[in-house]
């Protein structure tokens, strides 16, 4: 009787871990991206970098405001 005893709480330990180990999983959010970036590249040195951080002057996107006042590489 007592092995029984012993055996259920066992199982039932086990089952209560399982299920508080399921539900913690659950209620981490997902990590994705929204709207991925785009890669840009510069017109003066040709670095790729996103357009997130990049600067634009018309068509061109430039890495650092002092490629942006020299220009395109020419």
């Amino acid at each position: 009787m007592l092995r029984l005893l012993f055996w259920i709480a066992l199982i039932a330990a086990v089952i209560w871990l399982w299920r508080r180990f399921k539900l913690s999983q659950d209620a981490r959010p997902a990590q994705r991206l929204d709207d991925p970036l785009t890669m840009v590249r510069c017109a003066h040195c040709g670095v790729h970098l996103p357009n997130d951080r990049a600067l634009r002057r018309g068509e061109h996107w430039y890495c650092s405001p002092t490629h942006l006042e020299q220009g395109p590489k020419g």
